[in-house]
């Protein structure tokens, strides 16, 4: 990821609220698979370091969700993580809906000039 891809990416992230909080219990399993569900859902998400009861610092804890969950680490200030994965099934859905709108609106227009012929009138 270049630097401008992660700035954007940063910036995207401001508004969002932390999904999981990482706490005296650290990195889990049950962490890491919820993460990665949320990532294949979202693609960009926060999360929260307790910093008061964390064993690690939020780096650390940064740098091991990422691995263990192929996501990359976008930004991590002060307790708040942000991770970024691209989702193939999130942009097929989105293909879908867009293909699906085209047709729509295709279709639409057909009727249009199929009406206006019938009605005799000219453009």
């Amino acid at each position: 990821m270049t630097s401008k891809q992660r700035a954007e990416k940063r910036a995207q992230a401001h508004s969002l609220q932390p999904l999981f909080q990482v706490g005296k219990g650290g990195v889990s399993d049950a962490l890491i698979s919820q993460t990665d569900d949320a990532l294949k859902a979202n693609e960009l998400i926060k999360l929260k370091a307790l910093l008061e009861t964390c064993p690690k610092p939020p780096k650390e804890i940064a740098r091991e969700i990422a691995e263990k969950t192929g996501s990359e680490v976008v930004s991590v200030v002060g307790g708040s993580m942000v991770f970024y994965k691209y989702s193939e099934e999130l942009h097929k859905k989105e293909k879908t809906k867009r293909e699906n709108i085209i047709k729509a609106k295709r279709a639409a227009r057909k009727s249009d000039t199929s009406n206006d012929k019938r009605y005799g009138k000219r453009n």
